[in-house]
């Protein structure tokens, strides 16, 4: 079954960070990511962008409403995620504890017929 590792973390955090601070965590999720390759179980994934560069199209009342910017406020940011492939939640919630994430959402996806 496939799973989506939301990974969420403060930008303001990251933004104040030194450069050997990127560099450490760039290679926690390097070692984390070739964990996943010798297990076989990622199937994509990336860093997203800051929420700063987001656009929000919000569809009412038969229009739509486009704005810059993220759905909503939050003390934390969705900043990357991980598609994996795991043979039931709990092998999904330990690929997320290996994570050097603090807060990491896990959502199976839902797979229609044929889609492989």
């Amino acid at each position: 079954m496939k799973y989506i590792l939301l990974i969420y973390g403060n930008e303001k955090l990251w933004a104040e960070a030194t450069d050997e601070q990127r560099r450490q965590t760039y290679g926690e999720y390097e070692r984390f990511g070739r964990m996943l390759e010798e297990r076989g179980a990622v199937r994509g994934g990336a860093e997203l962008d800051l929420t700063t560069t987001a656009t929000t199209v919000r569809k009412r009342d038969g229009e739509f409403v486009v704005t810059d910017g993220p759905f909503a406020e939050t003390a934390e940011q969705l900043g990357g995620f991980y598609l994996v492939e795991a043979a039931d939640l709990d092998e999904a919630l330990g690929f997320a504890k290996a994570l050097p994430a603090g807060v990491v959402e896990v959502r199976p996806l839902v797979e229609t017929p044929g889609s492989g």
